[in-house]
C-alpha cells in the first residue's frame, strides 16, 4: 500500500514537471521569437539606413542640376535644349543608379548572387558622372591616372558604391577643412596580378587613432550629419563579398584609400 502510494506521488510530480517543462518550453519558444523579430527589425533598420546613405548623394546631385537650370533661366531668362537634354540625361543616370542601389541592397546578403568581369576605369567614369556637380560646385579638382584599364570580376554596382562613398568623404572633408586647392587623385594600376585602386585627397590625413577606426560602423569624424555607415559597409562589400582588401594610410598631403582585388 506504501509502495503504490509513493508510485501514484511520484506519478503526480511527474505530471507537474512535464507540465513546468513545457511551460519553461513555450515561454523560450516566445522569447526566441521575440529575439528574432528584434533581430529582423534592426537588420531593416540598418538596412534603410544604409539605403538612406547611399541615395543622399545622387540626391543632393539631382538638386544641384535642377537648381543650375533654375539658374540659368532666372539669369538669362531661357535655356537651351541642349541644357535641357544635358540635365534630363544626368538626372535619369542619377535615378539609374539609386534603382540600382535597391537591387544591390535587397541581393547583399545573398549567395547567389552573380559576379560578371567590368572594366574598372569604366567604373570611375560612371561614377565621376553622378559626383562631378558636386565636386564642380565645390571647387574640388579631380585628377584620374590610368596607368592600366585593368578588367575584374566582381559586383560593379557594388564596387561603384565604393568609390561614391570614399570620394563622397574626400569631398565632405576637404570642404569643412576650408582647403585651399581642394583636389582628389584617383589612380588605377596593375601591380602582383592584382588590381589598385588608390583614391587620395589634400586634406591633411586621417586623425583618428588607430586609423582602421574609419572602418568601425557608426564612426564619424568631423563630418556633420554622418551616419558612420559609408565605409564600414564598404569595407564589407570589398572584403566579404570580392575576396579583395580595402585600406586606408595617410601621406604627405592627405588619406589615400587603396582598394586591392
Amino acid at each position: 500500500m506504501i509502495k503504490d502510494n509513493i508510485i501514484l506521488q511520484l506519478e503526480k510530480e511527474n505530471k507537474a514537471l512535464r507540465r513546468q517543462l513545457a511551460s519553461l518550453k513555450n515561454e523560450n519558444n516566445l522569447k526566441d521569437e521575440i529575439v528574432i523579430q528584434q533581430s529582423k527589425m534592426a537588420s531593416m533598420g540598418e538596412m534603410i539606413n544604409n539605403i538612406a546613405h547611399q541615395w543622399r548623394q545622387p540626391l543632393m546631385e539631382i538638386s544641384s542640376l535642377l537648381m543650375n537650370s533654375e539658374a540659368k533661366l532666372k539669369i538669362q531668362g531661357t535655356i537651351s535644349n541642349e541644357d535641357i537634354i544635358e540635365t534630363i540625361d544626368k538626372s535619369n543616370q542619377v535615378i539609374k543608379y539609386m534603382s540600382d542601389t535597391i537591387e544591390d541592397f535587397r541581393n547583399f546578403f545573398a549567395v547567389n548572387k552573380q559576379k560578371e568581369q567590368f572594366f574598372i576605369a569604366e567604373q570611375i567614369s560612371a561614377v565621376l558622372n553622378i559626383v562631378k556637380t558636386s565636386l564642380t560646385n565645390n571647387n574640388i579638382k579631380v585628377n584620374v591616372i590610368i596607368n592600366k584599364n585593368v578588367k575584374v570580376k566582381g559586383f560593379k554596382n557594388e564596387y561603384s558604391q565604393v568609390l561614391i562613398n570614399i570620394i563622397s568623404n574626400a569631398k565632405d572633408i576637404l570642404i569643412s577643412s576650408k582647403i585651399k586647392n581642394p583636389t582628389i587623385v584617383i589612380r588605377l594600376s596593375f601591380k602582383d596580378k592584382k588590381s589598385l585602386l588608390e583614391i587620395e585627397d589634400n586634406a591633411g590625413g586621417v586623425k583618428c587613432k588607430p586609423m582602421d577606426k574609419v572602418f568601425d560602423p557608426f564612426f564619424t569624424y568631423k563630418k556633420k550629419g554622418g551616419t558612420g555607415i559609408g565605409l564600414f559597409m564598404s569595407r564589407l562589400i570589398i572584403q566579404n563579398n570580392m575576396n579583395g582588401k580595402l585600406t586606408v594610410h595617410n601621406n604627405s598631403k592627405g588619406a589615400c584609400f587603396s582598394i586591392v582585388l
